[in-house]
């Protein structure tokens, strides 16, 4: 991944406010050349200790993304008040921007 497309990604995901999710598409259509799927590389290669709030990014269908912090990432958003529906998803309200 070019380093300009990896930095335009995690300046977008330091954006999203507490409270708020986005998609790893949403975040794609806002750079320059990125996909979902580079978006969720992105994420998975943050180092240990970075402090951005990876936890706030989602499916598009407004799920939680099967992957080994699934349960912390739930954990956190609930801490934030972030509120799922009986089918897992996320409440449209919370979706950003």
């Amino acid at each position: 991944m070019k380093p300009q497309l990896r930095e335009q990604i995690l300046t977008i995901l330091a954006e999203i406010p507490p409270g708020r999710v986005t998609s790893y598409g949403r975040i794609a259509a806002m750079t320059e050349g990125a996909t979902p799927r580079l978006v969720a590389r992105a994420l998975r290669d943050l180092p240990a200790g970075h402090g951005l709030p990876w936890f706030r990014v989602i499916t598009a269908s407004r799920k939680l993304a099967d992957h080994g912090g699934a349960e912390e990432q739930r954990r956190r958003l609930m801490a934030e008040g972030v509120l799922f529906d009986t089918r897992g998803r996320v409440a449209k309200e919370y979706l950003w921007p």
